[in-house]
């Protein structure tokens, strides 16, 4: 999977940059739909005034939260996708630095490894997995999440 990262202040460092590509491998090992090498997925790492304004736009709710996901595929479309061919645009992923960085401080975890959870969840979101709909489901996403942050050496944050 390919990543295009645009990375806005309060966010800062490189480190977000290896820490986006080691979540996206560590998503695409526990969901090998992910690993199609021709996908693209756009992160933006911002703050809560922009991710409030694409919430109220695109979600009508008039707040902002720790992350967004936009999926550009249905997930039939992205099971179906062959591995040979044009890139596919999987979807948009935006990370909030304020909220993230206090929910960090509430869960008394780093602000690098809340990031990777998110990062993580959102990921799954554009291969259309779901936590809101089914408490099944919930628990499927959420073993998944667990799977992955194991990869990447991030204890369980449930």
């Amino acid at each position: 999977m390919e990543l295009d990262i645009d990375l806005e202040q309060p966010w800062s460092g490189d480190n977000l940059l290896q820490l986006a590509k080691h979540a996206s491998d560590a998503a695409s090992k526990v969901a090998p739909e992910l690993a199609n090498p021709r996908l693209s997925v756009s992160i933006l790492f911002t703050d809560d005034a922009e991710v409030h304004a694409l919430n109220r736009e695109w979600r009508k709710r008039d707040k902002p939260t720790n992350v967004l996901s936009f999926p550009m595929l249905a997930r039939d479309e992205l099971l179906d996708l062959a591995t040979d061919g044009p890139p596919e645009m999987l979807g948009d992923i935006a990370l909030a630095h304020e909220t993230c960085a206090r929910e960090a401080c509430e869960k008394g975890v780093s602000l690098e490894h809340h990031a990777a959870h998110l990062i993580i969840h959102g990921l799954l979101h554009l291969a259309g997995h779901d936590h809101v709909h089914c408490q099944q489901q919930a628990d499927e996403m959420e073993a998944l999440e667990i799977a992955a942050l194991a990869i990447m050496g991030i204890d369980d944050p449930y």
